[in-house]
């Protein structure tokens, strides 16, 4: 064995130490609750203090329990406090739990258990409260309560008036964090305000997955926490907060009231607890209830200075009104006598319903956090009827009190701001004149509207024809005598014409007051500035007028342009008889008229035997859309007549569609069919491709490329040929037959393919089945053309 430095034997000396006085420390603690339940016996069996000892310790032998176990159960059956209500429901659940500690401590019998706990809680109880600061508190919690527990720290929180925290002990957190986390500021959110806030406390598994900053959160950053609120009397001093080193699992319902009876203890010192001078906060000036009051006096808003009124258990029931201050205003009109004295929930016993009034003021009190609100509904019982009002609440807790300040809305005075603005906004000037004083009142916003200055006289209801165009006495006439005369609520509307030649078109409305023998006292009523409604009724009649005026030149523009393009490409055409070739056209015109557009076709015999073929589309509707689908229509028959290819055509159309049209832009598809061959040659610009439609299957011919017809001056249009057998059908259309605004042209194309089969019998079947099934949604005009070889 190798031999201790001096150093060693130092250390070891130390340690040594050390135990002998924790273990002393707990045996005077032992003996202390010993002579604690033999002074119960000595007074339950009028026994000496000999023969209490004798019976003690012969009773713990009948009972298998330790002297200072059965000195406890003695000692709780006497004080049937909190302590022992949690002793019986932790020997109950230890006892379900087939004998295991429900922290989890050796496998003990249930007795065992119970009176380990028990005798741990009461030497916990037994050491904090000979303690002589809460720093000896949160040592004697941690050694003698929480680390049987599996705790290995302990913070001791004071809460200030202001919401601020102050570290006021700690036991296993290094000293260095410690001092680090003396002071806590106002709304500064960490794991000790999460147990102030919710009044049932907070249980963490672990610390790093809250991401709350906490002390020592570095040195177990993975345990778990409890936050429990530590209060006494409804009213909370501060926070018990408890480390474990790893994560924490759920905790049965007896050690969660071990906590919370710790908690309690912890209350009972930090009633007197005072921050240290000199820190980050000063020492808390605790005024008592008179200087409350004296304080309420200096206000100039209503206040009440609330104090604490606990039930026969000592928790907190309700709260009396200690002092109601000189400008206290009852919601209900009462006098300050009555509420004065009063309990808060019999004075207002609709506090704690749906204003939370009564809720707001314990929680202050409970918190010392300040609360505001504005708007607030008071509701008070005045022979059983509720009276309410609406104020702006303000409750602070000084010391052991709590002030209520509130300020009564004067719902008179807001109406009255209301109204104003109502007049003001309105433009609404009110009077009243008094026929037999000759008195007439008018308000500022009338004169505005006469434009006089108010210390000018008002105008009296019988030289109003005076102040209006004369154009305007026949209305005034017919108001007046309704109103005077006929003594009936009258109104009218004229042109005011002020001194400073300015008119105003104004609407009078008036009634007549009466007294009790039917005679006329008084006239009252109000002017309203309708200079804006009428010019703008003005012009709204003049936009009517030129709205008509324009629809009726749409109307008849579209019926200009629609009998030309029936007299130019009627729906259908007659049929072209060619041998072994069936060719038939279609034209639907656009539902709604103000898209009549360019769509056009063409079907004719050539001189030279071959077919002409074609669809096309100009850009854009109405009138000037259909007189360049004349042009480019004619223009395209005229130029086949020279035996051009279809490529050719298109190029010599685009000169025109460049040129010759104003510059429109339009696309097209051309074809010539020879009988002969029974081939067809085609080319497009900007087109959709022709459907081939053979047997059981339909395709869209191959593209070729070619520019859509205007948009430059010269275009080159590429040609191909496509063989054509008996029953084949081909079809050419425009893009109101297939065109959908919530589709693709791709996937309009597919739906096209999918209606084309199967083939009716008859071509004419064919296009108007196509018709007919077609599922263009946007309205425009369509061109089908189809051609079947015999």
């Amino acid at each position: 064995m190798t031999p201790l430095t001096p150093v060693g034997r130092l250390a070891a000396t130390v340690a040594r130490l050390s135990r002998e006085v924790r273990d002393a420390q707990a045996e005077a603690e032992g003996r202390a609750l010993i002579e604690l339940a033999k002074g119960i016996l000595v007074a339950r069996l009028g026994c000496g203090p000999a023969e209490a000892a004798r019976q003690l310790a012969e009773l713990a032998e009948q009972s298998q329990a330790t002297p200072l176990e059965f000195a406890v159960d003695v000692i709780n059956q006497a004080a049937r406090d909190r302590m022992s209500e949690i002793t019986d429901s932790f020997l109950t659940a230890t006892a379900a739990a087939g004998g295991r500690e429900a922290a989890g401590a050796d496998g003990a019998g249930p007795g065992a258990a119970a009176g380990s706990a028990a005798v741990r809680l009461r030497a916990a109880e037994s050491r904090a409260l000979a303690a002589s600061d809460t720093q000896a508190v949160a040592d004697a919690l941690l050694e003698q309560a929480l680390r049987p527990l599996g705790a290995v720290a302990v913070a001791i929180w004071a809460a200030g008036s202001d919401g601020s925290l102050t570290l006021a002990g700690s036991a296993g957190f290094s000293p260095a964090e410690a001092a680090r986390w003396r002071y806590v500021p106002p709304d500064v959110a960490t794991v000790a305000r999460s147990g102030l806030t919710e009044r049932a406390g907070q249980w963490i598994t672990s610390l790093a997955r809250t991401g709350l900053p906490s002390v020592g959160r570095h040195q177990y950053p993975e345990g778990g926490r409890a936050a429990v609120p530590a209060g006494t009397g409804g009213r909370i001093h501060g926070v018990l907060e408890i480390a474990w080193p790893v994560p924490l699992a759920p905790q049965p319902p007896p050690v969660v009231r071990q906590v919370e009876a710790l908690a309690e203890l912890c209350a009972h010192t930090l009633e007197t607890y005072e921050p240290p001078p000199g820190g980050p906060q000063e020492p808390r000036v605790m005024p008592d209830a008179a200087e409350l009051m004296d304080l309420a006096d200096g206000l100039h808003d209503p206040a009440l200075v609330l104090v604490p009124h606990l039930d026969d258990a000592g928790h907190l029931a309700d709260f009396r009104i200690q002092h109601v201050n000189k400008r206290f205003l009852d919601p209900a009109g009462r006098p300050r006598a009555v509420v004065g004295g009063a309990l808060l929930l019999e004075a207002f016993p609709m506090a704690a319903g749906d204003s939370e009034l009564f809720q707001s003021v314990e929680r202050v009190y409970a918190t010392g956090e300040p609360f505001r609100a504005r708007r607030m509904n008071l509701t008070a019982l005045v022979d059983q009827v509720p009276l309410s009002a609406t104020a702006d609440i303000s409750i602070s807790r000084h010391g052991n009190a709590v002030l209520l300040i509130w300020r009564i809305e004067d719902e008179t005075a807001r109406l009255a701001s209301l109204l104003q603005h109502a007049q003001r906004l309105g433009r609404i000037g009110g009077f009243e004149e008094n026929l037999l004083t000759g008195e007439i009142t008018w308000n500022g916003q009338l004169f505005d509207l006469y434009g006089r200055p108010t210390s000018s006289i008002p105008v009296p209801l019988e030289e109003l024809a005076a102040h209006s165009h004369p154009d305007d006495a026949v209305a005034i006439g017919r108001f007046l005598r309704t109103l005077l005369h006929h003594r009936r609520p009258s109104s009218a509307a004229f042109r005011l014409q002020r001194p400073d030649g300015v008119t105003r078109h104004v609407r009078v409305v008036a009634e007549p007051v009466l007294d009790t023998d039917d005679r006329l006292l008084v006239v009252r009523g109000a002017y309203q500035d309708i200079s804006a409604q009428h010019w703008t009724e003005v012009a709204l009649a003049a936009t009517r007028d030129q709205l008509a005026h324009t629809e009726q030149q749409a109307i008849e523009r579209n019926r200009l342009t629609l009998q030309l393009q029936h007299a130019i490409m009627p729906p259908a055409q007659a049929p072209l008889r060619v041998p072994d070739l069936q060719v038939a056209v279609r034209y639907r015109p656009a539902e709604t008229e103000q898209l009549v557009g360019g769509d056009w076709y063409d079907a004719v015999m050539l001189p030279n035997g071959l077919v002409l073929v074609c669809v096309g589309d100009v850009a854009g509707h109405g009138i000037e859309a259909a007189t360049s689908m004349v042009v480019l229509r004619n223009a395209l028959r005229g130029l086949a007549v020279t035996g051009a290819g279809p490529g050719q055509l298109l190029s010599w159309l685009n000169i025109v569609a460049h040129h010759l049209t104003g510059g429109v832009t339009a696309t097209a598809v051309c074809g010539l069919y020879d009988p002969a061959r029974r081939t067809l040659r085609w080319a497009r610009a900007g087109h959709l491709p022709p459907v081939l439609v053979r047997g059981p299957e339909a395709a869209p011919l191959p593209l070729v490329r070619g520019m859509l017809l205007g948009a430059v001056a010269e275009a080159a249009y590429e040609e191909d040929e496509v063989q054509l057998a008996g029953e084949d059908t081909l079809l050419m259309y425009t893009d109101g037959l297939v065109e959908r605004r919530d589709r693709t042209v791709e996937e309009s194309l597919a739906q096209l393919l999918s209606t084309v089969r199967p083939t009716p019998a008859t071509l004419d079947q064919h296009l108007d089945r196509l018709l007919t099934y077609s599922r263009s949604d946007t309205d425009d005009d369509t061109c089908l053309v189809g051609i079947r070889v015999g």
